[in-house]
């Protein structure tokens, strides 16, 4: 590599790093003077020259924001500030074989963690309807279900009638992303600890509790629902 590759590498990471600063300073920009989804956003050389880079800056800026779903280019009217899908790259990205281990095991303790916190909202929101659809869920399950570490038909129908019973559309659609990965890190060999506790709260076990018990007692059921997996990690 001769001087001049140098140079042009080294202006290269220089201009990544002013874009980096730029995309930045153009989201504080946005927060301070107080734009909203739907607000046209200053032109290019306004924001340049708010920003004091130069416009290609300020475009590689943009550009990198209008990938990540937070401005949009509208026909007459500009460039707009969008309502941004939070969780859009993470469904895209969410590729459990080619994870790390740390990242699975992270991800198999979120969701075991979601899911024993989400008790009041599921008490806040339950109806009878929804208990009685959770009863009919478990009558299709075998009778030794609490002898059951894993069973992916089951968790998708029974979890994924809890998540929508809390109302809450990004646990909902958490509980799709995370029960592929919830699989694959049980069936990998990642939790090699064996487990000492056979029997464990069942599915039939917690709707009982949601019928007749409060957040605290669903709590608790959740978190020995899921004992045999924390032996696992722990």
């Amino acid at each position: 590599m001769d001087y001049s590759d140098i140079q042009n590498d080294l202006q290269l990471a220089d201009n990544q790093t002013l874009v980096d600063k730029a995309e930045t300073s153009i989201l504080e920009f946005f927060s301070e003077q107080h734009y909203k989804a739907g607000d046209v956003i200053p032109k290019e050389m306004e924001l340049a020259a708010n920003l004091g880079v130069s416009r290609t800056v300020v475009r590689e800026a943009i550009l990198r924001l209008r990938m990540r779903g937070l401005l949009d280019t509208r026909k007459k009217r500009g460039t707009i500030i969008t309502n941004p899908d939070v969780l859009s790259l993470l469904e895209k990205n969410l590729y459990p074989g080619i994870l790390d281990d740390k990242t699975l095991r992270n991800i198999f303790e979120l969701r075991m963690v979601l899911e024993i916190g989400m008790g009041d909202l599921i008490f806040e929101r339950v109806t009878q309807k929804d208990i009685d659809e959770l009863y009919r869920i478990v009558e299709q399950e075998p009778s030794n279900t609490e002898e059951m570490i894993f069973d992916i038909d089951q968790e998708v129908k029974f979890h994924g009638k809890l998540y929508e019973i809390t109302g809450n559309d990004t646990l909902a659609r958490f509980q799709q992303m995370l029960l592929p990965v919830f699989e694959y890190v049980h069936k990998s060999g990642i939790l090699r600890k064996q487990v000492v506790q056979k029997r464990f709260v069942s599915h039939r076990g917690l709707v009982d509790v949601i019928q007749h018990g409060t957040p605290e007692t669903f709590r608790n059921a959740m978190r020995n629902h899921f004992e045999n997996h924390f032996q696992r990690i722990f």
